[in-house]
């Protein structure tokens, strides 16, 4: 019976692995993908599985097959478009996006912060960042962490003043400084108008209607160990979760 969960699990790790490689732009516009033949031999799958992946890849936007051509990366112009199926998908936005530090990390007050946390304190430790494609900020990310956490990323020289842009993500931070490991996050998806503050960081003109992204993270010990409250610009971001059936 493990064999067709198998089978899954190898198909979705190709996907990932080729959705990396689009966003990197290993495959620039006009530039084919390998065959389902030659990523088959190439990662010693079977074509059926190569095909599955494909397939996830079309239905994400991500490439379009040509009859009699081959299978190519979809043209992308300013948008960003990235499936979030999984913590480590998030982890994953380093492969092609910068983190733009503009709120170094502190400790504050913030008694809504620390209350979704469940903390029985009001302290948190606080970052704000820009995240930036190709130089242009399309998310504000706020994010609050219980104390005993945020300490961990003091010793971080790139959180501790305003920075050029790098290669990080928070969570991918933590998930190696944390005694136990991220497991998941609980989302939430609403609109919020742009305050003058935002605007002012995405390029915006105040009151413009933002998707607001709020996450909380947590650790396989059951530990809520991350909020993230995102702003994004949709002109410059396209969100998509696929959802399935249950045993399919």
């Amino acid at each position: 019976m493990a064999e067709p969960a198998q089978r899954e699990s190898t198909y979705l790790r190709l996907a990932r692995e080729l959705r990396a490689a689009i966003l990197r732009h290993d495959y620039p516009e006009g530039v084919r993908l390998p065959t389902e033949a030659e990523l088959a031999q190439l990662h010693r799958v079977s074509r059926q599985t190569v095909r599955r992946a494909f397939q996830d890849l079309v239905a994400d936007g991500l490439v379009h097959r040509v009859p009699g051509r081959g299978t190519f990366a979809a043209p992308r112009d300013e948008q960003y478009l990235r499936q979030f199926g999984s913590v480590d998908d998030l982890m994953g936005l380093s492969i092609d996006t910068r983190m733009n530090v503009v709120t170094p990390l502190h400790r504050r007050v913030d008694v809504d912060a620390a209350g979704r946390l469940g903390l029985h304190t009001d302290q948190v430790y606080k970052l704000a960042f820009l995240r930036l494609h190709e130089d242009t900020a399309f998310c504000h990310t706020s994010v609050f962490l219980p104390p005993d956490v945020g300490r961990l990323l003091e010793p971080v020289p790139e959180l501790a003043e305003p920075s050029v842009p790098s290669a990080f993500t928070v969570i991918g931070l933590l998930d190696g400084r944390l005694p136990e490991p991220i497991a998941e996050a609980e989302q939430s998806i609403t609109v919020a108008d742009a305050t003058p503050e935002l605007a002012a960081h995405l390029g915006c003109e105040p009151g413009r209607a933002l998707l607001r992204i709020d996450r909380v993270y947590q650790s396989v010990a059951g530990q809520l160990v991350e909020l993230a409250i995102s702003h994004f610009l949709p002109e410059h971001y396209s969100y998509r979760v696929r959802l399935r059936r249950s045993g399919h």
